[in-house]
């Protein structure tokens, strides 16, 4: 992989003692001038390593570092116990001290599960996030957040434990199937309607895993800048941080419900067009027909054939709940996120309703 091909850009993430999230274009070659430990574990999958691994290694050892590399198999089904203990195992077999370091290199599952690991191993080792799928870059990477998950529903089980760096190469993006690269461009739609309306105009002809490395480069800043502000302001989710889970409580409901078969970004543009119902029918702006745009240019997987009481469980456990009652992000206009607690069961049945027969 060639260096750097346009000048990165660095959002800075205020939490703890502060780190950067720097996005550009070849980076990946440049990992160790970011990596201050000598000893290194770099947790990854097994198509991640084919594609990027060689890269971010020889990167590594190229400046003496002692680099240890760990690969799990791809998918949501490796953050689960079982998966982070045989990690721990190897990590503690590895010889990494707490002078060492953890490094996630992959999409989202590997950063949250690499961060776990590094969160719970020695009660804390640095980290470091090197994320290769537009999702990650532009949501999972940054804010800190690790997890796993359990039957009983996704992500139950983590900590936060924010990274010293957060790397996002864009170039990295061109071994994603085109299908990927669509998914994670839902969480940055997402951010769009939170705080950014300028990121709702990526979706187009011109969008696309190869496009134009500033093009690239300039979206994923502005998301990530979004998720930044917000969580440099609530880092661990006791207000406006709740709001980055718009479209998120039906979402990790339809995970859940098929065993996580239904892809994240497909889960979540449903879960974002069933909260615009539910905005809708408490007289909200009117944000279904924009929000129903990005379903159709998703062209997601169906819609999982299940009654709303099969999907109510585990709503009913979704991290934002509280005193057992659910609590949706609902969008009052373009930008005005909050978060409503008072939303009925009928309120909840009747948008589901709609949801299918909008997409129907």
């Amino acid at each position: 992989m060639n260096g750097p091909t346009q000048p990165p850009r660095r959002v800075p993430v205020a939490v703890g003692s502060g780190y950067e999230v720097t996005i550009g274009s070849g980076l990946l070659v440049t990992a160790a001038a970011v990596i201050a430990e000598q000893r290194v574990v770099v947790v990854t999958d097994v198509n991640v390593v084919r594609a990027h691994g060689a890269a971010l290694v020889a990167s590594l050892e190229s400046a003496g570092k002692s680099v240890t590399l760990l690969t799990v198999q791809p998918g949501e089904a490796s953050k689960s116990l079982a998966t982070w203990g045989e990690l721990v195992g190897a990590v503690a077999r590895s010889g990494l001290g707490r002078d060492g370091a953890i490094v996630a290199l992959g999409g989202g599952v590997v950063g949250d599960l690499a961060g776990f690991v590094a969160a719970s191993y020695l009660r804390g080792v640095a980290f470091y996030q090197f994320p290769t799928s537009l999702l990650a870059m532009v949501d999972a990477s940054v804010g800190g957040k690790t997890g796993l998950d359990l039957p009983e529903g996704k992500n139950l089980v983590g900590a936060f434990w924010q990274p010293r760096a957060v790397i996002a190469d864009v170039a990295t993006l061109t071994s994603l199937p085109e299908r990927e690269f669509k998914q994670g461009t839902v969480e940055l739609v997402k951010h769009g309607y939170l705080r950014d309306p300028r990121l709702l105009q990526v979706v187009g002809p011109d969008w696309h895993r190869g496009a134009d490395p500033a093009l690239l480069i300039d979206a994923v800043t502005g998301s990530v800048a979004v998720k930044a502000a917000v969580v440099s302001a609530d880092e661990r989710e006791s207000g406006e941080r709740a709001h980055l889970n718009f479209g998120h409580t039906l979402a990790h409901a339809l995970e859940a419900v098929t065993d996580m078969a239904l892809q994240h970004g497909d889960a979540v543009a449903y879960g974002m067009l069933y909260a615009g119902l539910l905005a809708r029918q408490r007289g909200h702006a009117d944000l279904v027909p924009d929000l129903l745009r990005l379903v159709e240019w998703l062209q997601p997987a169906p819609l999982p054939a299940v009654a709303f009481s099969d999907l109510a469980p585990f709503v009913a456990r979704d991290k934002k709940s509280a005193g057992g009652l659910p609590r949706f992000v609902l969008l009052a206009e373009l930008g005005s996120a909050y978060l409503a607690d008072d939303v009925t069961v009928e309120e909840q049945e009747a948008a589901y309703a709609a949801l299918k027969e909008l997409i129907a």
